[in-house]
C-alpha cells in the first residue's frame, strides 16, 4: 500500500499555529481531511501520516481527535515536551489513543540548537530508544552536527530525519550537509524522509533538476530500505501542488530505483518504520 508519510492538518482558529500568518495565504486557512483526500485518491494513496504543525499538547490532542475522522490516516505524529519531567505521563496518555505513533522533536524551533543534547533530551530519548519509539526528527542542515552528537549519545533511537534535513536547494550546494548526513546515515534505526524539498528551492521557479542530486545522495547513503516519500502537503503549496510533489519524486528516483524499491519508499518503509499494523 502507498502511504504518504509525511502531511499536516490546522485549524487556524486554534491559534497555536505561530508560523502560519496572513502574511502567507495559501496557508492561512483550515486544512483538513476532506482536502487531502481527494489527491490520496488521484494517485492511488491509501494511507497517510499526520504529524503535528505547533508544539503544543493541545494541538497532539486535536489532531488526534481529527484522525478519527478519517480511515486513511494510518498513524498521527505527535509532540511532547521532553524538557518536562512528566513527558513519559504525556506518552503514556497519548499512547491509549489508536492511532498515536510516536511524536517528532522540534529541533528546527531551538533557539539553540545545543538544548538538544541537554541531560533532559539526552535521558527522555534514551528512554523512548529503549522503548524503541519512532521519533521524527525535524532538523536544519546547519544543525546537523548537533543531531550527529545526539545520535552518538542516543545510537539506538529510531529516528527519520524529516525533509533531507532541509538542504540548501536554492544555492545548489551540496557540503556540509552531505558529510553531516552520511555520519547520521551510519546509524542503522534512523531513517530519512524525501518530503519538504519544494520550499528549499525557489519558491517561484525551480526545475526536477535541481533535486536530483540531494534525492540520489540520500538513496546511496541510507539506501532505499530507509528512506520514505512524504508529500508535506499542504506546507508544500507554498511551492508545488501536490501533482508536482508526486511527479518530483517520481522524476527524481526513477533512475535509482527498481518498481519493486520504488514502492518500498512510496510506503512500505513507512509501515515499516512507524509498525503500522
Amino acid at each position: 500500500m502507498r502511504i504518504d508519510a509525511h502531511q499536516h492538518f490546522w485549524k487556524i482558529e486554534r491559534n497555536d499555529y505561530g508560523w502560519i500568518t496572513p502574511e502567507l495565504p495559501v496557508l492561512f486557512r483550515d486544512y483538513g481531511p476532506s482536502d487531502l483526500e481527494p489527491h490520496l485518491r488521484k494517485h492511488g494513496i491509501g494511507k497517510s501520516i499526520l504529524v503535528q504543525a505547533a508544539p503544543t499538547l493541545e494541538e497532539t490532542e486535536f489532531i488526534l481527535e481529527l484522525s478519527e475522522q478519517a480511515d486513511f490516516i494510518a498513524g498521527v505524529v505527535g509532540w511532547m515536551d521532553l524538557a518536562d519531567s512528566s513527558y513519559r505521563k504525556q506518552y503514556e496518555r497519548f499512547c491509549q489513543h489508536p492511532k498515536f505513533i510516536g511524536f517528532r522533536v522540534m529541533i528546527q524551533e531551538m533557539e539553540d540548537p545545543n538544548l538538544v543534547l541537554s541531560s533532559a533530551y539526552v535521558d527522555a530519548l534514551s528512554y523512548f530508544a529503549e522503548q524503541d519509539v519512532p521519533i521524527d526528527l525535524l532538523v536544519l542542515a546547519n544543525q546537523l552536527p548537533q543531531l550527529v552528537r545526539l545520535l552518538e549519545r542516543v545510537p539506538r533511537l529510531r529516528g527519520v530525519v524529516d525533509h533531507l534535513a532541509k538542504p540548501p536547494i536554492a544555492s545548489g550546494v551540496i557540503e556540509p550537509w552531505r558529510s553531516h548526513m552520511s555520519e547520521i546515515a551510519r546509524q542503522p534505526k534512523i531513517y530519512c524522509k524525501i518530503s519538504g524539498m519544494v520550499t528549499e528551492a525557489g519558491r517561484n521557479h525551480w526545475n526536477k533538476e535541481d533535486f536530483t542530486a540531494y534525492v540520489h545522495e540520500t538513496l546511496d547513503l541510507f539506501g532505499p530500505e530507509r528512506v520514505m516519500f512524504g508529500s508535506d502537503w499542504p506546507v508544500c503549496l507554498l511551492a508545488a501542488t501536490y501533482d508536482e510533489v508526486v511527479d518530483l519524486f517520481r522524476y527524481t528516483v526513477q533512475d535509482r530505483l527498481s518498481p519493486e524499491e520504488t514502492e518500498m519508499v512510496f510506503g512500505g518503509n513507512a509501515a515499516k518504520f512507524y509498525k503500522l499494523r
